[in-house]
């Protein structure tokens, strides 16, 4: 399933990736840095819901509360919940 996620207080305004399963690939950034956010799509490529969330959750952006890669951990774990649900 491909998922678009819209993001909140980053330079990146919207991921979308693709989750089949507990498995993301494909994951496109919208904005922010462009070598960073590139780099951090093919780091989590093949990574599970868990995985991402374990290691990019509690990351802040110098002072702002969040960072892109937080906001990924956020879209992933709500775009797995969306999909248990159209499961069950």
């Amino acid at each position: 399933m491909r998922y678009s996620f819209k993001t909140y207080g980053t330079c990146s305004r919207q991921i979308d990736f693709d989750i089949n399963d507990n498995i993301i690939t494909n994951v496109t950034f919208y904005g922010g840095c462009p070598g960073n956010l590139a780099a951090l799509s093919k780091v989590v490529d093949g990574k599970t819901v868990e995985e991402i969330e374990e290691l990019f959750k509690d990351i802040k952006c110098g002072a702002k509360p969040t960072s892109c890669s937080a906001q990924l951990a956020i879209a992933v774990r709500k775009a797995f919940e969306e999909l248990k649900k159209k499961v069950i």
